[in-house]
């Protein structure tokens, strides 16, 4: 039997198998509203069989999406064609999440395909906010440090949109502190240059996350588990360490996470990253260990086989998986074949399903 086909229950909810649809900015958004192309694009995955699908990096203030085209979750009227979606991915087995995201200093910028520079105002842009005034490159704009009334609006955003993301039907939250965005901006020390209660040492700089996750937990039912998603490393010696994650993790534990999704850098330019296989995996399987906590792998797993030995070995609780589902939608229904495991096709697929022995 498959480990990655094994079932995992977080609180009140079971995920039929180890594998996750990764977040995945799609930039194919107007004013933040979903619309026919994040349909097919998430519930296509269900019916590729994940247990969960996470839809991209939701915006929680206009001023929080990376692009013009970032998805959102700032206003009511947002939640009807979300909750369309996730109802199209429960009807086909799969549990649906959403990601709460602001985009700080790495704000306002064009679509990539589209040139991807950073926009002023003229052209559709808009005043980016940091934890300090300091870009994230040359090319970025120059963010406005945030008083501690900005602070308590973002907040109070996070908290606004939790509430619609439940009325929207999602299964599971996740916090995204990662890749260099706001949150993850205030925890390092390479771009947070505060000198108040929200800046300075490590457990100042983790504050803000920890008050947004224990302001989410409060808020939400008991059963829905609640993800983190960190840069568990920074790739630089003087920057975010693995140690200050397992640190983190224990911490986000007691607030009320219940995983630790392990991603890592995005916030420091320049850094040289081991692109190989499961290379951020060892990051996922310290923090599982040494801090107690669930975990996600994720980064370059791509193959069965690659897959079913991160949870074998019990290096990580869930797998998460991009690019590889943007590659093949339908990766579990392959895996398991592939793995020698069984797993259940949609009705209308059934006659395509090849016999063990093919």
């Amino acid at each position: 039997m498959s480990e990655l086909f094994t079932a995992l229950k977080i609180r009140g909810i079971t995920f039929k198998n180890r594998i996750v649809v990764s977040p995945m900015c799609q930039y194919s958004s107007e004013d933040g509203f979903a619309n026919d192309w994040h349909l097919v694009h998430l519930g296509s995955r269900a019916i590729g069989g994940a247990a969960l699908i996470i839809s991209e990096a939701a915006a929680v203030t206009p001023e929080g999406r990376i692009t013009p085209g970032d998805l959102g979750i700032w206003k009511d009227e947002h939640i009807p064609f979300l909750k369309r979606i996730n109802d199209f991915i429960h009807a086909n087995g799969s549990l649906s999440g959403i990601q709460l995201a602001h985009a700080g200093r790495k704000a306002s910028m064009q679509v990539s395909w589209k040139g991807g520079e950073a926009l002023d105002e003229e052209h559709g842009g808009w005043q980016t906010l940091a934890p300090s005034a300091v870009p994230f490159s040359e090319s970025y704009k120059t963010p406005q440090e945030m008083s501690l009334a900005e602070i308590t609006d973002f907040r109070e955003a996070f908290k606004v949109a939790t509430l619609r993301s439940i009325e929207a039907g999602f299964d599971v939250i996740e916090i995204h502190a990662a890749h260099g965005y706001l949150l993850h901006e205030f925890l390092s020390p390479l771009s947070n240059f505060r000198t108040d209660e929200y800046g300075g040492s490590f457990i100042n700089r983790s504050r803000l996350l920890l008050e947004v996750t224990s302001d989410l937990r409060a808020l939400i039912p008991d059963e829905m588990p609640l993800f983190v998603r960190i840069s568990a490393t920074e790739w630089t010696e003087n920057g975010w360490q693995a140690e200050d994650s397992v640190e983190l993790a224990k911490q986000l534990k007691s607030a009320g996470a219940d995983l630790i999704d392990c991603s890592t850098g995005g916030n420091i330019t320049g850094v040289r990253i081991p692109l190989v296989p499961l290379y951020q995996t060892p990051l996922a399987e310290k923090v599982r260990h040494e801090a107690g906590v669930a975990t996600g792998a994720v980064g370059l797993i791509n193959t069965p086989e690659e897959a079913e030995s991160v949870i074998a070995e019990q290096r990580a609780d869930l797998v998460f998986m991009a690019r590889e589902f943007l590659r093949d939608p339908y990766f579990p229904l392959h895996a398991a074949h592939a793995l020698g495991t069984d797993t259940q096709w949609p009705v209308q697929y059934e006659r395509a399903k090849p016999k063990q022995q093919d």
